[in-house]
């Protein structure tokens, strides 16, 4: 008997080693740019009508400029191009959009932001962007504010889907 017990006992601390070790996890430290997501609803309870996830760089001292460059393609965000989920049809700059997934690229300017919604959807950045991939493309005032924002964000208003970054802001007309 105290042979079985001193066997099991032998047993159980090189099983208990072996798990130890076996489920030890390395995990990434964390994303300079984290993921967020915005979620548009007419109000609190009610179901959502879209969602965008995207990353959130920081300018970090760096002009927006060089980061999001005027007249070039953006993935919006950083790293994956943001997703956005429209659970409803919607008139996103007053041009009807299915609902569906797509992805949200956007080309910087001085005086308009263009915004594009692209089938090509799980892309990292724009570097496979394709014109052709296009379902709309619509324009949007830049406007300046007062505060100025280090991290890029995105948000919904009832009317209006909102980008801004250092003390750029862009308004894009977004109705259900």
């Amino acid at each position: 008997m105290k042979t079985s017990n001193f066997i099991s006992s032998i047993a159980f601390a090189i099983v208990l080693l072996l798990t130890t070790n076996a489920g030890a996890q390395e995990f990434s430290k964390l994303d300079k740019s984290p993921l967020d997501a915005t979620i548009y609803r007419t109000s609190r309870n009610a179901p959502a009508i879209a969602k965008v996830i995207y990353s959130r760089p920081q300018l970090k001292g760096r002009a927006l400029s060089t980061l999001a460059p005027n007249g070039k393609v953006w993935r919006t965000g950083a790293n994956e191009a943001a997703n956005i989920t429209l659970y409803n049809d919607v008139k996103i700059g007053g041009k009807a959009v299915s609902a569906g997934e797509y992805s949200l690229f956007t080309i910087p300017g001085e005086k308009e932001w263009t915004i594009i919604l692209s089938k090509d959807i799980n892309v990292w950045g724009a570097y496979s962007y394709k014109e052709a991939n296009d379902v709309i493309r619509v324009s949007a005032p830049v406007t300046t504010a007062n505060e100025s924002l280090e991290a890029f964000s995105i948000a919904f208003t009832n009317d209006a889907l909102h980008l801004g970054w250092g003390t750029t802001r862009v308004a894009v007309p977004f109705a259900k």
